[in-house]
């Protein structure tokens, strides 16, 4: 007698974007019909206090209900829960949770997040879609998603507004499908039901880091076990990055569990260092302006020795400063500028 029941379907669809995401996730929720199967999960990267309309558009353009979601909220066909602003959406057996766990690339609700917890939980049954947005946020998710035997599909780059997350989840893994959002609706329709392959078991990283984000005691505080300290240090707790290699993707994660990706911490370290220039600049442009008045006060009063030195280093803060101003109109139009694409194509 058969016990084994019947064969795991495809029927998790875990949808991740970022800037310019919700013209595409309208037109991708537009496309799927009244009786889609789906049970469809979605986290766009948003503001933490900013006031999301997302499930609203969503309801509104197509013919499946879509909401904030709620701990403890389970997994029905043809729903779409969309992850709230400042918090996780982590899949757990057939129910989401809610967590205020550590960032990834400064973002909560965070794709990756999704995309692990799902392929974790669900293994074969989750099918990824990545649609527009900038930097490489989402490939280790979708990284993870083949890890454990889901399918991978993109938007087609030439099509998103931001095409960087779905080329970078292109250079992570071999996609399944790269179409324009139409055409991953209908394929969708297609996909979900279909059998699930036997997935793969969990490694011991995708465990830690699935229990990092919903902020068990004995995952936080792990990153170590498993991986080697990388010399830089967190943007956002300045503690240890531990980097990980996983798949041939590396990945950076803190003690504490704040994760970056590579093109991540590069941006990250880049509004950084911006951020010191302007406070260098405004300490050179008060220096200027106390020893200038410094020197006034002491002209009138006869000290010109004391004058004419508080003058000199008036005279170099101003010079000084106006190297500085030079130097961060350069540094904005290089950054302005599209990068050299790297030797490998990637």
């Amino acid at each position: 007698m058969d016990v084994t029941g019947p064969p795991a379907r495809r029927d998790v669809v875990v949808v991740g974007a970022s800037a310019g995401g919700v013209e595409a996730l309208a037109e991708l929720v537009a496309g799927l019909p009244a009786d889609f199967a789906g049970r469809m999960l979605v986290v766009l990267h948003v503001p933490p206090n900013s006031t999301s309309a997302l499930p609203q558009i969503l309801s509104r353009v197509g013919s499946l209900p879509a909401r904030h979601a709620r701990s403890g909220d389970v997994l029905e066909p043809g729903h779409i829960l969309v992850a709230p602003p400042g918090q996780h959406l982590v899949v757990y057996d057939e129910a989401v949770s809610l967590s205020q766990g550590p960032t990834e690339n400064g973002h909560r609700p965070s794709v990756d997040v999704l995309f692990r917890t799902a392929a974790t939980s669900l293994g074969g049954r989750v099918i990824g879609v990545m649609l527009s947005g900038a930097l490489d946020d989402g490939a280790a998710g979708m990284l993870a998603v083949k890890l454990r035997g889901g399918l991978a599909i993109v938007q087609d780059p030439a099509e998103a507004l931001h095409p960087s997350m779905p080329m970078a989840a292109m250079a992570a893994v071999d996609v399944d499908e790269v179409l324009p959002v139409k055409g991953i609706a209908d394929r969708l329709s297609e996909l979900v039901g279909e059998e699930a392959p036997a997935a793969p078991p969990v490694s011991e990283l995708m465990l830690l880091e699935a229990g990092v984000a919903n902020l068990e005691p004995q995952a936080i505080g792990s990153t170590e076990l498993a991986a080697e300290p990388s010399g830089w240090s967190c943007p956002d707790c300045n503690g240890t990055l531990f980097e990980i290699n996983e798949g041939g993707l590396t990945r950076f994660r803190c003690r504490v569990g704040h994760a970056w990706s590579s093109a991540g911490l590069v941006a990250q370290q880049s509004a950084s260092m911006e951020s010191a220039l302007w406070v260098a600049l405004r300490t050179l442009e008060e220096k200027a302006s106390l020893t200038e008045n410094l020197g006034r006060k002491a002209h009138l009063r006869g000290h010109s020795l004391s004058a004419t030195q508080f003058s000199q280093e008036s005279d170099e803060a101003r010079r000084a400063a106006a190297l500085l101003r030079d130097f961060i109109s350069g540094l904005g139009m290089m950054q302005e500028s599209p990068p050299a694409p790297a030797a490998d194509g990637g």
